[in-house]
């Protein structure tokens, strides 16, 4: 390991939007968010290690990044990609916006800040695909119990303390959550007292929900990992710094061009440098810089460097079908407006949940296609697809930084899918239209009672997002895989992928947490492979 040295124009232990020149460290994390926050503090741990941690966006500092009722705002922001997906026909040829997280913090900056952390079957799965073990859930475990600090009840065997993520409950949930409880309940759903212990590993269940939230504020995962290390002299960062390509000499990564202030600049890195661009950015660059299907590549100019066929593909995301009451009278918000969740089967055979339930304690308004009015006060399930068959991909329109992906998300394009959405919207409107919820509404507003046709109609019609893109670069052994289970590109050294776009399918909940596990996996093996000191620690307290 070389001694950290820093350009004079490039000023260390800050987040630096301005001028700068080239530079050298021993490694690059392309992207501030859940994943890449993780791995470039972990990895300046080692205060021999010289870390430059790269970000698009600008900072944190904000009022609808720190209120966590404010989140909404930042939809359609200038914290938010504002990707677009193509015209889809499973949803009647409408465009989904797939909002993603831009700055410091990434999506854990923007999002409703609920912590789940993927069911054991999850990550038993990933384990296969791998072909290692340490993907598997037991491994995974001793992950979340570094990682969290858990202000709930004593779980020594799945909950973890004392770790840089605070991660609590609601101390008074609103009535509308508690509501949902009792009406689970009375329909056969079991009740647990954390989403993230035993719920996790058996058919599905409900819970108060789980949330990154302290003091009445987010906490965001660089607030988490990044903020306390900055005062560190061998870490970096820099927003405002729009990756654009990875650096080849040959088929090895030696670092990346950003564009920073209308100059194109060059990074290099000694070891390694590692993509934490999310499920979008992160094949776009790949691809732009010359790794992925050969025909695609060819087709926009682009030299190819290594034919990987499976970048861009197996897109997928989590969809919602927004079923809604009105209140009898306005409610109260608590927290992010989602205190409670389910997680549950559309079919008793199956042996772990394919449904995501997130109650927000407000009123979201409909697609306009739906011709659906919105209650001035009420309160919607953000209801849907926990294991979506559908597969989506991605395309370039050209070769340049400024040509934006081309996303064709496929939605409800498998017979499965809408099954399992029919079965979703039919609990949620047996739980909302239940006695427990009587003394809080005056009735549904959306979608109201349909025949099956007009529920699918509803369904095509009503669908939105959860903005949990993943699976585009994924992990495995097969010819469309992008990273082997250490996370290194296949066929180029020097690169490591590390956040959703590895995920061999999508988690059961919200993706936030697995994405901190992928930046602590990742900077375990980082560490390992150069001989960091502080990283060997770490991973002897995981094993």
């Amino acid at each position: 390991m070389k001694p950290y040295t820093h350009d004079k124009n490039v000023p260390t232990n800050s987040v630096y939007p301005q001028k700068v020149g080239g530079n050298v460290f021993d490694f690059i994390v392309c992207g501030a968010g859940s994943s890449g926050s993780v791995i470039a503090a972990r990895l300046a741990e080692d205060g021999n290690a010289s870390v430059l941690l790269l970000e698009a966006g600008g900072d944190d500092q904000s009022e609808t990044v720190s209120n966590p009722a404010h989140w909404p705002l930042n939809l359609g922001s200038s914290r938010d990609w504002g990707f677009v997906g193509e015209p889809t026909p499973g949803l009647d040829g409408r465009r989904l916006p797939l909002s993603m997280g831009k700055g410091l913090g990434g999506g854990s900056s923007i999002n409703v800040m609920v912590w789940a952390r993927g069911h054991k079957a999850d990550w038993d799965y990933f384990a296969t695909e791998a072909g290692d073990d340490a993907w598997g859930y037991e491994s995974i475990l001793r992950y979340y119990r570094r990682i969290e600090d858990w202000q709930g009840a004593v779980d020594p065997v799945r909950r973890g303390t004392g770790g840089p993520v605070h991660v609590a409950q609601p101390l008074s949930p609103q009535p509308v959550a508690e509501a949902l409880l009792s009406a689970a309940s009375a329909v056969g759903v079991p009740i647990f007292g954390s989403t993230n212990g035993e719920m996790m590993e058996v058919s599905g269940g409900a819970s108060i929900a789980e949330l990154r939230i302290r003091d009445g504020k987010r906490e965001t995962v660089f607030d988490s990992y990044v903020r306390p290390m900055l005062s560190r002299p061998n870490l970096t960062v820099m927003t405002g710094a729009l990756v654009t390509r990875v650096i080849f000499d040959g088929k090895r990564v030696t670092g990346v061009e950003a564009l920073v202030d209308g100059r194109h600049c060059q990074f290099m890195a000694h070891c390694e440098t590692v993509l934490s661009l999310g499920a979008i950015n992160t094949p776009k660059i790949l691809m732009q810089s010359g790794i992925g299907p050969e025909e695609e590549l060819q087709s926009h100019g682009i030299p190819v460097v290594q034919d990987l066929p499976g970048v861009g593909r197996n897109h997928q995301d989590h969809l919602a079908f927004g079923c809604t009451w009105a209140y009898r009278k306005p409610e109260a918000v608590g927290g992010s407006g989602c205190e409670a969740n389910i997680y549950w089967k559309s079919d008793a055979r199956l042996t772990q949940p394919d449904i995501l339930q997130c109650q927000l304690e407000f009123a979201v308004p409909s697609p306009s296609e739906t011709g659906l009015q919105t209650p001035e006060h009420g309160w919607s399930m953000f209801n849907g697809l926990a294991q979506p068959k559908s597969r989506g991909r991605l395309r370039l329109s050209g070769s340049g930084i400024n040509d934006p992906v081309l996303i064709e998300p496929n939605s409800l394009s498998e017979p499965e899918d809408m099954a399992a959405a029919l079965a979703a919207v039919e609990l949620c409107r047996e739980l909302g239209n239940s006695d427990g919820f009587k003394p809080l509404v005056t009735g549904e507003t959306a979608p109201g009672p349909r025949s099956r046709s007009g529920m699918i109609d509803f369904i095509r019609r009503s669908a939105v997002t959860y903005w949990h893109q993943s699976c585009t670069a994924k992990m495995g052994r097969d010819t469309m895989s992008v990273v082997d289970s250490e996370l290194k590109v296949y066929g180029i050294e020097g690169l490591r992928i590390a956040d959703s776009s590895i995920l061999p399918r999508i988690t059961t909940g919200n993706t936030m947490a697995p994405c901190v596990v992928i930046g602590e996996r990742a900077a375990d093996l980082v560490g390992k492979s150069h001989g960091l000191t502080a990283v060997s620690d770490a991973v002897a307290k995981v094993k």
